[in-house]
């Protein structure tokens, strides 16, 4: 009798410590609202979490640009398929940026995989600005070279969709643009 309730007593000692697991598992995977970014696409939502943690300068400007509305209805002016998916550029040729001063590079041990997103700079490191692009596939040649702010965590089925260029450059005929990029409430 003795063993048979100390078994109980066992069985449910290890299901509330499983629980408390899960609750806390389920904690730390819980992201930070005040790190979600929608973008809006002609397809669908897609949700990006920022990562201050390795692109504090970065993140601070693309919320800054978010809030003032500066990426709505801009283009994706330079898609490779199989590549990525650039835009931030509101004279959608990609030579051009925000009127805000040009960012230091904050390289990071983030990688280029898939829905990663990064700054687009010029050969110059330290010349990103408001330009930025999604991953359609892991590219991690660019590991390291390039500041990864962010990644896309739901609707990368979304960012597939996104209208691709012609030739190894890219440029886009007719582009599909962001409808409207917001911060999380």
């Amino acid at each position: 009798m003795i063993i048979q309730n100390l078994g109980k007593h066992i069985k449910i000692i290890f299901l509330i410590i499983s629980l408390l697991i899960l609750l806390k598992i389920e904690d730390v995977m819980a992201v930070e609202k005040d790190n979600l970014i929608y973008l809006d696409l002609k397809d669908g939502r897609v949700t990006i979490e920022a990562k201050p943690d390795i692109a504090p300068n970065h993140v601070k400007r693309i919320k800054e640009l978010v809030s003032e509305g500066f990426y709505d209805g801009i283009v994706f002016h330079r898609v490779i398929d199989n590549f990525m998916a650039q835009t931030g550029d509101p004279t959608g040729t990609g030579m051009g940026g925000s009127d805000k001063p040009d960012l230091k590079a904050e390289f990071s041990n983030a990688q280029h995989k898939r829905g990663a997103v990064s700054m687009a700079r010029s050969s110059n490191p330290n010349s990103a600005n408001s330009q930025f692009f999604i991953c359609f596939e892991d590219a991690l040649y660019l590991d390291g070279q390039y500041t990864v702010w962010g990644q896309v965590i739901e609707g990368m089925e979304y960012v597939d969709m996104i209208k691709k260029g012609n030739g190894d450059n890219g440029m886009v005929e007719n582009p599909d643009k962001i409808i409207k990029m917001e911060l999380a409430k």
